[in-house]
């Protein structure tokens, strides 16, 4: 018998609290620019995550992942699709190093500030379990419980050497080449399907090499780089009632991040490993309700 989730407010309030963040950006933007595309964009977003994660708590225990990657498909296919394919927006991290050189606060910057830089401190790594559309897709494939050891060489190295390697690659284009960005133009477009489909490629490659759904994440994706120092300091965490933890393992195995979850409960801590992606397939698998995602400080 699936266990069902008690319908009370408390439930609600990740969601409710992401939903309003999102809407006061979404004000601020539009009255600060005068673009109502801010008001449509930021508030389709906000609501679509709100959505996706009060599904995630109302839905009894088996079909809580449905409420995710409904948040993964409304946000990831609105941000690829429609932002980068049909509006021509380069949201890869090229872009958003082209836009900072060239002045630029719209686009890929501003996506990046408020998804993977700023709002890190706020909603830490919730961007890479909610809404990016790499990751969409990963999580489609058939490795969604990691079937071998976490690899015993710093594979995650790799993603710095991306990062060194957009940032170069750019570098090169900017100041050796000329190239100037032009936002919507068709040169923004061959960068944004350029780089997804070598990102895709790669994913779903490791994937099956390793029988990791997460794999591109956790050893090659360069946007952790970015994220790694606000993750640290993030409000929203994943917290522990050491009175419940039966040491199961079960939150261990499920993670797709190889995070040790039972050693920061009983630390008396929250999880601070910037690694985590709050996915919550953590909370999910605890049969003991000994997990939550919650907002507080942390101590250093």
């Amino acid at each position: 018998m699936m266990k069902k989730t008690p319908l009370k407010l408390a439930n609600l309030t990740v969601p409710l609290t992401l939903l309003i963040a999102f809407w006061i950006l979404a004000v601020t933007l539009w009255q600060t620019t005068g673009n109502p595309f801010y008001l449509a964009n930021f508030g389709y977003i906000g609501t679509a995550l709100a959505i996706g994660m009060g599904a995630y708590f109302l839905l009894p225990t088996r079909k809580k992942p449905v409420g995710r990657r409904l948040a993964q498909f409304f946000i990831g296919s609105y941000m690829l699709f429609f932002l980068g394919l049909f509006a021509r927006e380069n949201m890869q991290i090229e872009g958003f190093f082209f836009y900072l050189l060239a002045g630029l606060f719209y686009g890929a910057v501003i996506h990046y500030l408020v998804a993977k830089v700023l709002g890190v401190f706020l909603f830490n790594r919730g961007w890479c379990g909610w809404s990016c559309w790499t990751a969409m897709i990963l999580d489609l494939l058939p490795f969604k419980r990691r079937r071998q050891a976490p690899l015993a060489v710093p594979f995650w190295r790799i993603r710095y050497f991306h990062f060194g390697l957009s940032l170069a690659l750019v570098s090169l284009s900017w100041w050796g080449l000329g190239y100037r960005v032009e936002e919507q133009s068709i040169t923004e477009l061959y960068w944004l399907i350029g780089g997804n489909v070598l990102y895709y490629a790669i994913g779903i490659g490791l994937a099956y090499a390793l029988k990791d759904n997460r794999a591109f994440c956790k050893y090659v994706c360069p946007i952790p780089t970015l994220q790694k120092i606000p993750a640290r300091f993030a409000l929203l965490k994943i917290s522990g009632d050491l009175n419940k933890c039966t040491d199961c393992g079960a939150c261990t195995k499920m993670c797709p991040m190889d995070i040790d979850i039972p050693a920061y409960i009983h630390r008396g801590q929250r999880v601070l490993s910037t690694e985590c992606i709050l996915c919550l397939e953590c909370v999910n698998v605890c049969a003991k309700g000994a997990l939550k995602a919650s907002f507080g400080l942390d101590k250093f």
